[in-house]
């Protein structure tokens, strides 16, 4: 198929269908509105299922429930309506039942605003919901690499029997870039859902359960460290990033996700022409957090500075990541304010100075 010019937000939602999506169940909020608006004229014809629940909390327990069934699953809000969602996003963790949640992020606490923000990002990586859980989550920059890991997600939900969100912000779906929408994915081989709640089971002798409640503490013990191996093989196979002007070992590295990542690029674009050299870490992969990229750097290279459209929540990965081996700078904005590359270019020309 060629190339189609695409609203993010839509171009997401038809990434679903695409990725095998069997049901959608959200609730309006902006700035996500038009994923569920284009799945609703969209699911039917395509043989799927659209409902537009009475509110969050009722729509990730309708995910929980088609999840259950061995359906694939779609929910998406923006950062309000995922708070909202978190207690039935660890149930299902719990539960390993796999999903996609996008996550269209917006400006809070709170309420906050609806203009672009990344302050999304503990409650995404941290786990949100009560204990030991986490979930996979990507961070895409454009357009095109949203709708091939929107479609890929499916699989690897189904794969680790567990959640997986795709954190962008407003401007990601909001703004227009042309897509192949059906542009090839390497899609995990997952093993038949025997363990869905079907009624299939009880015809072989044995009734599928599926819950999260485990009363005796050694056995929730047990069940908890099985989830961690889970996510010990997440880490081991799952890091995503770019490294990006790397080849000039430059001294000071950039590191930056989603749109943050394409003022970045400009940044390093307009630097390069002044006979400036940075570097640029761009993680795809928020959970689990590309240390592969941190050990990858040079020796020369002494300086990180993050960027981030919020006052510093990826800083601790970073810091975590780099194990003292380098000096870290921050520089960001917040309340859905878009930094200007203009403000980065003057924060690294304060670093060089300091360094002379």
């Amino acid at each position: 198929m060629a190339k189609v010019l695409m609203k993010g937000n839509e171009a997401m939602a038809l990434a679903a269908i695409k990725g095998g999506c069997d049901a959608f169940f959200g609730y309006p909020i902006t700035p996500q509105n038009e994923i569920p608006e284009y799945l609703s004229y969209h699911m039917e014809e395509n043989d799927r299922i659209f409902v537009q629940a009475e509110s969050e909390v009722a729509a990730i327990n309708m995910v929980y429930g088609a999840a259950g069934s061995g359906a694939r699953v779609l929910t998406s809000s923006s950062s309000p309506g995922i708070a909202l969602k978190q207690e039935g996003i660890s149930y299902m963790v719990g539960s390993e039942l796999p999903a996609v949640i996008i996550n269209v992020m917006r400006g809070g606490p709170g309420l906050g605003g609806i203009q672009p923000s990344q302050a999304d990002y503990n409650q995404i990586t941290r786990g949100g919901g009560n204990g030991d859980m986490k979930i996979m989550s990507f961070a895409p920059e454009t357009l095109q690499e949203t709708v091939n890991i929107v479609k890929e997600s499916f699989s690897l939900a189904d794969y680790y029997r567990n959640p997986v969100m795709i954190a962008v912000d407003g401007l990601i779906g909001q703004m227009m870039e042309p897509v192949d929408i059906d542009m090839p994915i390497n899609e995990k081989k997952c093993p038949p859902k025997d363990w869905a709640a079907t009624g299939e089971s009880a015809k072989r002798g044995k009734r599928n359960t599926i819950v999260s409640l485990h009363l005796d503490p050694y056995k929730l013990e047990e069940h908890n460290l099985k989830l961690q191996k889970k996510y010990d093989k997440m880490i081991e196979d799952e890091q995503r990033y770019e490294m990006i002007n790397m080849d000039s070992d430059p001294n000071i590295v950039l590191v930056a996700y989603g749109s943050m990542a394409r003022i970045a690029r400009s940044v390093i674009d307009d630097l390069k022409a002044e006979g400036i050299e940075i570097g640029m870490i761009r993680p795809i992969s928020l959970f689990p957090f590309p240390q592969k990229a941190f050990d990858a750097l040079s020796d020369k290279t002494t300086t990180l500075l993050t960027l981030e459209m919020s006052l510093g929540q990826m800083l601790q990965d970073v810091r975590l990541a780099s194990n003292g081996r380098h000096k870290i700078e921050f520089f960001g904005r917040t309340g859905g304010v878009i930094p200007e590359s203009d403000e980065i270019i003057a924060k690294i020309k304060s670093l060089i100075k300091e360094a002379k």
